[in-house]
């Protein structure tokens, strides 16, 4: 699902580009966006008939808090044939080297019924596309493959995935009555490039993030006194990547024409509050579970239950 995606410089052609070849279909929710947005015709220029649009109309009013999230990934969802649903959000591209690993862990685990959803791995990129967020906090692993089951629905802001067998249709927030999907693994990775924009465009895109969850007024109110250029902080800060993105990010990677407006090294602002990542708590924890514990999160949230030995 996307509304003023290109606007917002979500790269959702690529990511429609990026799984088209080994699915049956494509379905989006674009929802109705400002007039100076293109994003329903630049989707209709891809010109490949498995892609199916339905045009929508968002409420915040009564699915506030995000919930419009949720609730436009379930018009998708309701749409869609077939036995296991690719969810991907606007800002999510697979590398073209993971599709056949994909496509044969679906067909694997097709029969093994206790399997509801697969589970991926996540690249958290920041700034430019040479950095990425290993920090804290950054969530390391998502649902993104589930059953074409209609029990499974869109949860909260539209992250994850739960089951719940009595769903209403309007509390997209609700936690009794859910059910963790049991999910298995697989070793492919989503490349996310929601913090990858020019730093004005950075802005506006947190902006109507926040509308979503929050409401036009308390948004005017939060960006009052806002720099209207995103500051991203210094880079030297973040993880260097050094691997291949994937090949459909590639134009997009090569109109990137605001490395003058980003810091590579140095201190943070002390004019603007510290990012997450920047912050000594989430420093000390990090350089913990980087160093002594593999990777793994102390204390993260887990939504999903992860089979073992499938």
């Amino acid at each position: 699902m996307v509304r003023n995606g290109i606007k917002l410089y979500y790269p959702v052609v690529e990511m429609i580009k990026s799984i088209l070849p080994i699915v049956d279909e494509f379905v989006i929710a674009i929802g109705r966006g400002d007039e100076d947005d293109d994003t329903r015709d630049k989707i209709i220029e891809i010109d490949d008939p498995k892609i199916k649009i339905i045009d929508t109309v968002w409420d915040l009013e009564k699915y506030p808090r995000g919930m419009e999230n949720a609730h436009q990934t379930d018009i998708a969802k309701e749409n869609c044939s077939g036995d296991w649903l690719f969810y991907l959000q606007a800002d999510e591209v697979v590398h073209e080297r993971y599709l056949p690993l994909i496509k044969s862990r679906c067909e694997e685990l097709l029969d093994t019924e206790e399997v509801e959803g697969i589970l991926f791995k996540y690249l958290h990129f920041w700034g430019d596309y040479h950095h990425y967020q290993k920090s804290h906090g950054w969530y390391p692993h998502e649902i993104r493959i589930i059953r074409n089951d209609p029990e499974i629905h869109s949860w909260e802001s539209a992250q994850s995935f739960r089951k719940i067998p009595d769903f209403d249709g309007n509390n997209y927030r609700q936690q009794e009555g859910t059910y963790k999907l049991k999910v298995a693994p697989i070793e492919a990775y989503i490349y996310h490039y929601g913090w990858v924009r020019p730093p004005h465009l950075m802005t506006n895109k947190k902006k109507a993030l926040d509308t979503v969850h929050k409401g036009s007024d308390k948004v005017e109110e939060m960006y009052k006194n806002v720099e209207n250029v995103f500051d991203y902080g210094p880079l030297d800060r973040l993880a260097e990547f050094k691997s291949s993105h994937p090949k459909v990010m590639q134009n997009m990677i090569n109109q990137m024409d605001w490395e003058d407006k980003l810091q590579y090294q140095g201190k943070p602002n002390p004019n603007r509050k510290l990012h997450k990542h920047e912050k000594l708590k989430y420093r000390i924890l990090t350089w913990i579970e980087q160093n002594l514990l593999g990777g793994k999160q102390i204390g993260g949230f887990k939504n999903y239950k992860l089979i073992k030995g499938i």
